[in-house]
């Protein structure tokens, strides 16, 4: 007896759809299961078999072939378990072979026969929706975080009985339906704020502009300075995401598994903040199958790195290709596989080993060749690729005794939103969405100033010893700065905030 059953497997963030067929005949008790199954899917024929005897069925003392069909591409995880147990059941004729082909069906099983979660089933429910196939059966705690995908019937299941009743028609289940517009709405707030920032008020200024045009930034300043507090905040000031934004980022928590109980999709920007202990392929991502790092997790969101020296050279330098490109492409002998990170870099430093270099308060211990060796460990390549570099100084006592800050994080936010819809009508004919994303063209198309603005920059270059690269940063971000007041040409103001944001360009450490 033959049974065809439709389940899915995940290839970077999508998922695709697949055949599970089982084939019973007549011969020794045997069961295999063919079409390049990883370690963990050739397991699944212990608990398939112990969960279909505990439920109360007859597991077939026959021959039973498993076929995942593409059988081309590998097949990992768990979720394989629940399909090759109704095909199996069809295919024993308890139950029809005709309704079992509607379904696509994914989920664990353990050997009692309870159906356990399992990681992908957003992309699963989008896969199952682009091929028209609208009704699928998942594991109840998946139920939420498949349902976001409007236009298809979410059917819960808790055990095996629970799926063989319900295609048998012994049984109703309701298809899972819930309001994530008024997820979005209630989940939205930060417990975080920048009113809880005392002083610092030039950094704030600074994070704001990052936050509006998408620049990355580097903080650099004494220990205790604020620059840790600041960075976790920064992510409140972003515009809120919009829905496709949303789905993309829990695609990518969903098929790791990362999505909290009762969590159905993530609606606020996510904030990553990897230990310098990390390695290249912990960020970046990797293993036999390559699985996404924190590049990928803060996709959409802020990827913060703190003491940024103290990380590993070559864990820096693999930043490089998705800060340019927005997305990690990751190659192993099995297949390659790209994920998207289009991120905002926040990092923070000391200006030297022991952290007071330059601090008026503690005396500096670090010899020139230590603070050189120490700030050299961060490559120019990787230094190019961030745009804005702020000083924040000591906490003075005064700033520190005057209570809740009146810049916080919703006064900001409004600003970095509008400007941000600035951006997003200017770049509407490109793929582009943020001024940090602007190549050599469109700064000279976008960011004309005027001749005192001019003058000033040809000042600045010259005096400074800013290179070309610098001149194009300082274009990007005047040009933010205009959008944040609403200008449409770049005036000497704003090109003049723009140089002081350039300080680890210039020759040493000179001033206008």
């Amino acid at each position: 007896m033959l049974s065809k059953i439709l389940s899915s497997y995940v290839i970077g963030i999508d998922a695709h759809l697949m055949e599970v067929e089982i084939d019973i005949s007549h011969g020794l008790p045997t069961y295999h299961i063919v079409g390049l199954p990883e370690t963990s899917v050739k397991e699944s024929k212990e608990r398939v078999k112990a969960a279909i005897s505990n439920s109360g069925y007859n597991f077939p003392d026959d021959r039973i072939t498993v076929n995942l069909a593409p059988a081309n591409v590998k097949k990992e995880g768990t979720g394989f378990d629940l399909p090759m147990a109704l095909g199996i059941l069809a295919a024993t004729g308890i139950v029809s072979t005709d309704i079992v082909s509607r379904y696509v069906v994914l989920g664990e099983l353990s050997l009692d026969g309870r159906v356990k979660p399992v990681t992908g089933s957003l992309p699963m429910a989008l896969a199952a929706k682009k091929e028209k196939k609208p009704d699928i059966i998942i594991p109840y705690e998946n139920r939420l975080e498949a349902a976001v995908v409007k236009g298809i019937n979410v059917f819960p299941v808790k055990t095996l009985s629970d799926a063989v009743n319900f295609l048998r028609g012994f049984s109703r289940i309701e298809p899972e339906k819930k309001d994530f517009d008024q997820n979005f709405k209630t989940k939205s707030k930060y417990e975080e704020d920048f009113a809880d920032v005392m002083g610092q008020e030039h950094v704030k200024r600074a994070l704001e502009i990052a936050a509006a045009g998408g620049h990355n930034l580097i903080m650099i300043g004494p220990p205790g300075s604020g620059k840790t507090m600041l960075a976790k905040r920064i992510h409140t000031v972003l515009p809120p995401l919009s829905f496709d934004e949303a789905l993309e980022t829990t695609k990518i928590y969903s098929i790791v598994g990362m999505l909290e109980e009762n969590e159905a999709i993530i609606t606020k920007r996510p904030f990553r903040s990897p230990h310098h202990t990390i390695s290249d392929a912990g960020l970046i991502g990797g293993g036999h199958i390559p699985r996404p790092g924190e590049v990928s997790l803060a996709h959409n969101g802020v990827l913060f790195l703190d003491e940024l020296p103290e990380f590993k050279k070559n864990v820096l330098e693999v930043l490089r290709q998705p800060l340019e490109d927005m997305k990690v492409t990751i190659a192993r002998a099995v297949t390659t596989i790209t994920y998207p990170a289009h991120i905002m870099l926040v990092a923070a430093m000391n200006p030297c080993p022991c952290g007071y270099f330059s601090d008026p308060k503690h005396e500096c211990l670090c010899t020139h060749q230590q603070i050189t060796r120490y700030r050299s460990k961060i490559s120019g390549p990787l230094l190019d690729r961030i745009d804005i570099h702020v000083q924040v100084p000591a906490v003075p006592y005064k700033d520190l005794i005057k209570g809740v800050s009146t810049r916080n994080s919703e006064t900001i936010r409004t600003r970095v939103d509008n400007a941000r819809k600035i951006q997003f009508r200017r770049f509407k004919r490109a793929k582009i969405y943020t001024n940090a994303q602007m190549n050599s063209r469109m700064v000279k198309n976008h960011c004309t100033v005027n001749k005192d603005a001019a003058q000033l920059l040809e000042t600045a270059l010259y005096k400074l010893g800013l290179s070309a690269r610098a001149y194009n940063r300082i274009l990007k971000i005047a040009r933010t700065i205009a959008d944040l007041d609403g200008e449409h040409e770049l005036k000497t103001d704003h090109v003049s905030e723009a140089i002081q944001y350039r300080s680890l360009d210039r020759k040493n450490g000179k001033s206008i």
